[in-house]
């Protein structure tokens, strides 16, 4: 098929849209609301061309080229209907600049400045518009709005459809469905091109931890995914390994101590293949993991009757944090941080039957966007950092337990310890390939796995399982896309581009290791004979939860100042 790009002939392969098209050979469409995880709904209006043969304008994203089309991407003409319907764009969103998740790098005054649009010509329409808490996690700024639908439509392929369009006068409002829950993956912030979204904490409470009297010891453990994904918060490649200029960024805004979660994952492993051994003899399985709170919420939800089928072992950063206040001369002063790529585990860690001994294990969680913000607000340059190294004696790790960052590394990992565990001996690496679905012999039985990331795969396999009880025996489960390489506390933007170097940089870190595996890991093996209440630390309860709670409070208005970026012309 051939068409005509500016004037000159190209020949197109397969059905494709002018967007891609142009991307594919060079030629800059500016848009806004496209992204490729979700449908395309050409809802702003940025990407705006012409078809001369034709006589009209379209948007680029969801007009599929067809045979001799003659695309106009660029004229005075084209340009003025562009800035226009940016100015509209501007009249339904009101400014927080510098209160905001795109802050820096926001594609919206990108634009506005490319085209030299004064953001105010216009009084904002949805000034009068609520916040909306979910649950006291995520907050969702609908003044901010602009009405481009991608919330709905990731929330949709996730399968949870909380949000849903409601009509309002000539405009639109996004509101939760009165009988969904959220799940708190926070891809509804990681896909909003608005910054309408945002987690609980974001700006306000990214130095929260360093509020208490000043004698607290104040420990700081790390994600294995967000190593290679802060670099990008100071303009980095996504997948730059950086763990030793975070932990020295860690160090000098206050932190006492810096561990790695990734020492956590060891025990998860090890507890998780003895639940599994437990209930392969009992012949009690599929087991499913549950690290991921985003899951196990769900679960809890909308899949109460598998429950039963979710482990019982905590997630590692839960269980470090636990053992970390164990351990501690004075636990009650002892301050736990985790960072994480994860929005979820804000929830995660107020969960009730998770505490030990009355005390939370982890007291707050800052995901990968708050401590690049805490950097910045510390003006602490992130590349002219030293490498440091973790703490001991929290700091040894395996490899496998540094691959919990992506889609299947838990499962892996448990399998290892668990085929290890009953046959002592490793398994061989041809029956296991790293990262993906599997299955191989342990006992004479064919034992059949299989890893889910993004919870529209989840109800597909779980619609399954309903049919045919026995169709696997361990399911590894993560509510993001990729995993927590694609979590909703990640850097922005995030696609599947980024979420694939971010993958195969954090694989790269597991490769060094000292330890392949947990049942190689000495330093595991010390801290057992150390701790008293074992169950208590590794092992909790789930529950089905049918009505959810606060999923529809409608936060009252802040005290909305305005925007520094009032009346400017940028």
């Amino acid at each position: 098929m051939k068409i005509k790009l500016d004037g000159k002939t190209i020949e197109v392969v397969g059905k494709k849209t002018i967007l891609e098209i142009a991307k594919e050979h060079g030629v800059d469409i500016p848009f806004l609301c496209n992204h490729p995880d979700i449908c395309v709904t050409g809802s702003c209006r940025i990407c705006v061309v012409r078809i001369n043969n034709e006589n009209r304008c379209r948007s680029a994203c969801d007009t599929v080229a067809v045979e001799g089309m003659d695309i106009i991407t660029s004229d005075p003409e084209i340009e003025k209907i562009r800035k226009t319907n940016l100015e509209l764009l501007f009249s339904q969103h009101r400014e927080e600049c510098e209160d905001c998740v795109w802050n820096p790098g926001c594609k919206l005054l990108e634009l506005a400045e490319k085209y030299e649009v004064k953001i105010n010509k216009y009084v904002d329409r949805k000034d009068h518009y609520p916040e909306i808490g979910f649950g006291g996690i995520v907050e969702f700024d609908s003044s901010k709005c602009i009405d481009c639908r991608n919330c709905i439509e990731i929330c949709k392929k996730q399968n949870v459809s909380f949000l849903e369009m409601e009509g309002k006068g000539h405009l639109f409002e996004v509101v939760p469905a009165k009988d969904r829950a959220c799940v708190y993956c926070g891809q509804c912030i990681i896909h909003c091109p608005a910054g309408s979204f945002e987690s609980v904490g974001e700006f306000e409470g990214v130095e929260d931890a360093f509020k208490g009297s000043g004698d607290e010891n104040i420990v700081f453990q790390i994600a294995p995914a967000a190593r290679v994904s802060i670099s990008e918060e100071f303009g980095l490649d996504p997948g730059t390994v950086s763990t030793g200029k975070l932990i020295s960024g860690l160090k000098k805004v206050g932190a006492d101590k810096v561990f790695d979660v990734s020492f956590g994952a060891d025990f998860t492993t090890i507890e998780e293949a003895k639940e599994f051994l437990e209930k392969f003899k009992d012949d009690d399985l599929p087991l499913f993991t549950s690290c991921c709170p985003s899951w196990v919420r769900f679960v809890e939800f909308y899949y109460p009757r598998f429950v039963d089928n979710l482990t019982t072992v905590r997630s590692p950063h839960i269980i470090s944090g636990a053992i970390i206040k164990s351990l501690a001369s004075d636990p009650e002063k002892t301050t736990v941080v985790s960072v994480m790529p994860c929005v979820s585990k804000k929830y995660e860690i107020r969960r009730e039957e998770l505490k030990v001994n009355g005390l939370n294990p982890v007291d707050y969680v800052l995901t990968v966007r708050e401590v690049g913000r805490l950097f910045r607000n510390k003006d602490i340059d992130f590349e002219k950092l030293p490498d440091s190294s973790f703490d001991d004696p929290f700091g040894s790790a395996s490899g496998d337990a540094v691959s919990y960052g992506v889609a299947g590394g838990v499962m892996e990992a448990a399998l290892r310890q668990a085929f290890f565990m009953k046959t002592g001996k490793k398994i061989k690496e041809k029956n296991l390939k790293e990262r993906s679905d599997f299955s191989f012999e342990l006992e004479g039985k064919e034992i059949k796995t299989k890893k889910i990331s993004g919870l529209s795969q989840a109800v597909k396999v779980l619609e399954g399982l309903k049919k045919y009880p026995k169709l696997f025996d361990y399911l590894e489960f993560m509510s993001c896309p990729g995993g927590c390489i694609g979590g909703g506390g990640q850097p922005m933007p995030t696609n599947e581009d980024i979420r694939k170097k971010r993958r195969k940089g954090l694989i790269s870190t597991g490769t060094d290791k000292k330890w392949k595996s947990a049942f190689e890991n000495d330093s595991v093996s010390e801290i057992y004979k150390q701790l008293k209440s074992k169950k208590d630390i590794f092992h909790t309860s789930f529950r089905a939860e049918r009505n959810p709670e606060n999923i529809n409070k409608k936060w009252p208005i802040k005290n909305r100042l305005k925007s520094k970026t009032d009346g400017l012309k940028i």
